[in-house]
């Protein structure tokens, strides 16, 4: 009872924090997975702004995505300039929002392990954009 009790705290500091932390997504109009990955970081609380871009290349460029990390959408945490790549979780975001200092992370590819895709499995790695883990979930 005390683990769940410990669980249920844990979970609504996190969305404490991510309530009113706003963040905008540019995304391909035609992608659901998108669209299912910007569903997971409402649910966790955050506020989103959904951009449909038909050049994400360019997007991806103008905020400094490594293109060997590209995947299918790309947002910016509005506040800190923070950038996040693909299907990243929303604890690995919260995670970023607490570490300024990290310029961005991502997802790479489309893994069937992320939101918007899939289930977390526990071993889904998010990178920051120098390579290096920086969350599994």
């Amino acid at each position: 009872m005390k683990k769940l009790l410990f669980a249920v705290v844990i979970a609504a500091s996190a969305l404490a924090h991510a309530a009113g932390e706003s963040i905008t997504v540019y995304k391909d109009a035609n992608c659901g997975c998108c669209n299912g990955w910007v569903d997971h970081l409402r649910e966790s609380g955050y506020k989103v702004k959904a951009i449909n871009s038909t050049d994400m290349t360019a997007v991806k460029k103008r905020l400094g995505v490594p293109e060997h990390m590209a995947s299918c959408h790309t947002a910016v945490v509005d506040a800190s300039g923070q950038v996040i790549e693909g299907h990243v979780p929303a604890a690995a975001i919260e995670k970023l929002i607490a570490k300024p200092s990290v310029k961005g992370v991502a997802v790479p590819g489309m893994p069937m392990n992320a939101p918007g895709m899939g289930k977390l499995n526990g071993n889904l790695e998010t990178v920051d954009f120098a390579g290096k883990t920086f969350s599994k979930n």
